[in-house]
């Protein structure tokens, strides 16, 4: 198994008790030795979320995702062998067409970590590794319209009244952290 895989999992300090649970299957399942890479066909597949945040607005990019029916953070599978954090770098390129950098005051670490059942023809697990990354609201986005139909900023309580089932279902979770870990930082 590739340290870094375990070292950005071990770098996510649980917020609430979802997370502490999630984080625990997460280190059994590598631990496992069970394949976690799309590319092996196993039962979970190894995901890096991005989240783009525009901090001198305090919005966060999500993208209507053609699949999921929903508005979800961007991101993309992890490759065989591939560090998490490329993974972010790749897949702001090829979905966004972006050269982004880690929000400073979160770092180049996942934020939070989820595990989740996905919806649709081909239902599997995905767990998720969530990093910030810097962004510019009023930069208007080239995207993949094959992985989204649009996107959209929002403020954080825009999306905490946003009803869960329209977003990911860990998306409030995700932005009670993020808020929580930029007071923090301040």
């Amino acid at each position: 198994m590739m340290q870094f895989v375990i070292d950005a999992v071990q770098a996510v300090d649980p917020f609430d008790e979802t997370e502490q649970q999630h984080k625990g299957d997460v280190v059994a399942w590598i631990a496992s030795g069970d394949g976690i890479y799309r590319d092996q066909n196993p039962a979970k597949h190894l995901v890096s979320y991005f989240v783009l945040f525009d901090k001198k607005r305090g919005k966060l990019m999500l993208i209507d995702h053609v699949k999921a029916k929903l508005w979800l953070p961007t991101g993309g599978h992890v490759e065989l062998d591939e560090d998490p954090r490329t993974t972010v770098l790749r897949e702001a390129y090829e979905e966004l067409q972006l050269h982004p950098t880690f929000e400073p005051n979160v770092g180049s670490v996942p934020l939070f970590l989820t595990v989740t059942l996905t919806k649709g023809a081909n239902p599997h697990t995905d767990v998720s590794l969530w990093y910030v990354v810097s962004g510019d609201s009023e930069t208007t986005l080239d995207y993949d319209h094959r992985e989204m139909n649009g996107y959209k900023w929002l403020t954080p309580d825009e999306i905490l009244a946003t009803e869960i089932t329209e977003l990911d279902p860990h998306m409030h979770r995700f932005v009670r952290k993020m808020q929580h870990k930029l007071k923090e930082t301040r």
